[in-house]
């Protein structure tokens, strides 16, 4: 089996709006809704499992009923305290709804990520046949800088060995879920992204370049930005 486990739980406080960003319309349509349907159009991927605000459950069915989502195909839970207790608890609900399988296959992705193309879902899925996790990810173009403080720059790594992660991340289900419940308490505080789970054990991730199309709507400016983005996406369907 294949599944979908998208992170749609936060409050979206940096965006300042009445509601959480995930819920905003873009072009006409939630960016929930939106994401849904870059992994909808995706027949490889058997079930969607989302976390979201509790209070928000009922909405994002209306939603998702509303523009006519295969809603056979998507199952919502409530969201944890933070993004890694989020993925978790979606993981663990696939695998009591469902039990775990040597061959299962997970992508976990930003569920304010609209625009991720159906292609580098594919190819996270594909890169399965050889690897135990994947993440997309795109070249840094800016020089990056290193300072212990915040105040003077202690170093400048070298920018052709930087990468800006982006999701999906893409893992073997059962290889996931043993690689967590290895951590402990400390190590699990550290963790910043779904890709940082299996370098805490020691396990490989492999780069599969993505797109600078796939943005993570967090700010104004992301939003302003992804209302362009949305019409090129109408105009190119």
């Amino acid at each position: 089996m294949i599944y979908a486990a998208i992170v749609a739980s936060g409050t979206g406080k940096r965006m300042g709006a009445d509601i959480p960003k995930q819920f905003l319309p873009i072009g006409g349509k939630p960016i929930i809704v939106r994401t849904f349907e870059r992994f909808l159009n995706v027949l490889d991927i058997d079930l969607i499992y989302a976390a979201v605000s509790g209070d928000w459950i009922e909405k994002t069915k209306d939603m998702c009923a509303e523009f006519g989502l295969d809603t056979k195909r998507i199952r919502l839970i409530e969201g944890g305290s933070s993004r890694t207790d989020s993925v978790y608890k979606l993981l663990c609900q696939i695998e009591q709804e469902n039990g775990v399988a040597d061959g299962d296959v997970v992508l976990t992705h930003d569920g304010v990520r609209p625009f991720v193309s159906e292609w580098g879902i594919i190819q996270s899925i594909e890169a399965m046949k050889h690897m135990d996790g994947v993440t997309l990810c795109c070249e840094s173009t800016d020089t990056l800088l290193y300072s212990e403080n915040g105040e003077v720059i202690d170093k400048v790594p070298n920018r052709s060995k930087l990468f800006r992660a982006q999701t999906p991340q893409t893992f073997k289900l059962k290889t996931l879920l043993d690689a967590y419940r290895s951590l402990d308490d400390e190590q699990k505080s550290h963790l910043t992204d779904t890709a940082s789970i299996f370098t805490s054990v020691g396990l490989p991730v492999g780069l599969i370049r993505g797109s600078d199309r796939n943005i993570k709507i967090t700010t104004p400016f992301d939003m302003k930005l992804a209302q362009i983005m949305a019409q090129d996406y109408e105009d190119e369907i």
